[in-house]
């Protein structure tokens, strides 16, 4: 109790250093992340940053058992199908509390028509509170959510039918994902009358683990363990903090130096010293990523085939995995990662050529010493160690074949927001996968609708786009692997992206942790963590 008043009398100072966080109670957990994110209403964004600051936040109806892939019941217990595979029906979990905060105190239990403002207001356009607070769902629109879901309807309090225009295989799946993070009608209604509805953004309310207390950018996320959570065993930490430092060795010092518990994304070169530290472990995993370029396809001259197959061909893919990933990453060739049912084994890549790169740039009408920018990432991710050198990489890369390659950067927020907007030439961008579903990277990174989304190439293909669409009404995944596999030949030909690498996760935290487990989507879970006193 004493250590708990401690802490509570500092924090109102406003001043508590992390270090005296990590001092100040056992039963208080310092994450450093490594970016600040743009809000907290998760159906609006798609980085790992930003949901990893929602996700202590909120549940979803579905979620996915912790470290592995597989679906479990959140805020449904449970969901039957119809035999047409058109009708999803919710039963929802009874007696789940939303957080009580000092901006908002519910009067009532989560029920039936919560789900219904969460999924409507993404659905309609017409919704009030969507038209007060107009903004993107890149997720749900990318996956064709917007067209395939007909009607959210309730047929009772605690009973949800979701009633789908054509099968989604991946449906269940999908809406286990960040996106679909269920809100509070009732603080929406709130919002509504206080004419403040973008707060939802910035002053979040959930039912999940962790309520909100306080934000400020470029330093600090703080959450308070939820005493009223529908599952008391998975909330054993009274304060949760993300200490935020886009700086990878600075955050690997106050790992070592216990002013943090949990960092993320070491650089290759520390990781050998983790290992050896008796005051830490280090779990690795195999990354179900992909670290790629994505060339914008409505910029000339990449509007072009040839201009891009000459691109691809002149990229030293195994220089780059040498010095960027430095032993911590396997070569990648295809749209996604080997690990991931229905991977075509047949892709291989074209071979490493610059003469014939050079050719090809001739051919096609480029001139020697035209200039391409290339927007290279602020911030680390486990696709990507260091895309400041790999953009340096490719810069000297692409100089050998004629070219004169700016790099460009900017705030991680502004960066995805330019890059889905389609300001860059070519991005370096990546993917952790969310779901273990093929549609989740065939379909969400690479499909006509999810232009404006996670489609960085601005690329779109009708005839691949029906392969991945038919896929996705297949139950079969027999079936739905050879579509999946034609769809991975045709987008290998059309080069919208070069493939570059799948990196291995090294996640460093305290030996005193326990309960953490490694997300295979890359997420970083704080439900059920706990310190050893």
């Amino acid at each position: 109790m004493r250590h708990t008043l401690v802490l509570s009398a500092l924090l109102g100072t406003g001043l508590l250093a992390a270090t005296s966080i990590s001092h100040a109670a056992s039963d208080s957990l310092v994450f450093c992340s490594e970016g600040s994110p743009a809000g907290f209403d998760t159906a609006q964004y798609t980085t790992a940053t930003d949901n990893d600051a929602a996700e202590p936040l909120y549940n979803r109806l579905a979620e996915f058992e912790k470290g592995a892939t597989n679906v479990v019941p959140g805020l449904a217990t449970r969901w039957d199908i119809s035999e047409d595979g058109l009708k999803y029906t919710f039963h929802l979990r009874e007696g789940v509390k939303f957080h009580t905060t000092k901006y908002f105190t519910p009067s009532r239990d989560f029920n039936a028509d919560d789900v219904l403002f969460t999924f409507n207001r993404m659905l309609d356009p017409q919704q009030p509170f969507r038209k007060a607070y107009p903004t993107e769902f890149p997720y749900f629109n990318g996956m064709s959510l917007d067209k395939n879901i007909a009607k959210v309807e309730k047929t009772g309090p605690l009973t949800v039918v979701m009633t789908l225009n054509s099968v989604d295989a991946a449906f269940i799946q999908n809406i286990a994902m960040s996106f679909a993070a269920i809100l509070s009608a009732e603080y929406a209604d709130k919002l509504l009358a206080d004419g403040k509805p973008s707060d939802i953004n910035q002053k979040p309310i959930g039912t999940g683990p962790f309520a909100f207390k306080s934000y400020q950018k470029d330093s600090n996320i703080r959450y308070t363990g939820n005493k009223d959570y529908w599952d008391p065993s998975r909330v054993k930490l009274d304060n949760l903090i993300f200490a935020i430092n886009t700086d990878a060795s600075v955050r690997v010092q106050k790992l070592k130096a216990n002013e943090c518990q949990i960092t993320l994304h070491p650089r290759p070169a520390d990781v050998a010293a983790l290992k050896n530290d008796p005051k830490l472990k280090l779990i690795e995993k195999p990354g179900f990523n992909l670290g790629y370029i994505a060339y914008n396809v409505r910029h000339k001259p990449l509007d072009q085939l040839e201009v891009r197959q000459a691109l691809d061909m002149a990229v030293n893919k195994q220089g780059i995995l040498n010095a960027v990933y430095q032993g911590a990453g396997q070569l990648a060739v295809n749209a996604m990662p080997p690990t991931q049912w229905s991977y075509d084994e047949t892709i291989k890549d074209a071979a490493y050529n610059p003469e014939k790169a050079r050719e090809l740039l001739k051919a096609a009408g480029v001139k020697e010493g035209t200039e391409i920018t290339l927007w290279a990432m602020p911030v680390q991710r486990p696709y990507n160690p260091n895309a400041k050198l790999m953009a340096e990489m490719l810069q000297a890369d692409w100089a050998k074949i004629g070219l004169k390659v700016k790099i460009v950067s900017y705030e991680w927020g502004e960066y995805i927001k330019r890059t889905k907007n389609g300001e860059h030439d070519i991005s370096l961008i990546g993917w952790t996968g969310d779901n273990g579903d093929p549609d989740n990277w065939l379909g969400t990174l690479y499909s006509c609708d999810a232009i404006g989304g996670n489609n960085y190439s601005m690329w779109c293909d009708p005839a691949y786009d029906k392969l991945i669409k038919q896929a996705k009404i297949v139950t079969d995944r027999d079936q739905r692997t050879v579509l999946y596999k034609q769809a991975q030949q045709l987008l290998k030909q059309q080069v919208p992206i070069t493939p570059v690498a799948h990196s291995t996760v090294n996640q460093p935290l305290s030996a005193k942790i326990e309960g953490f487990k490694v997300s295979p989507f890359g997420r970083n879970v704080f439900s059920g963590v706990s310190i050893e006193k």
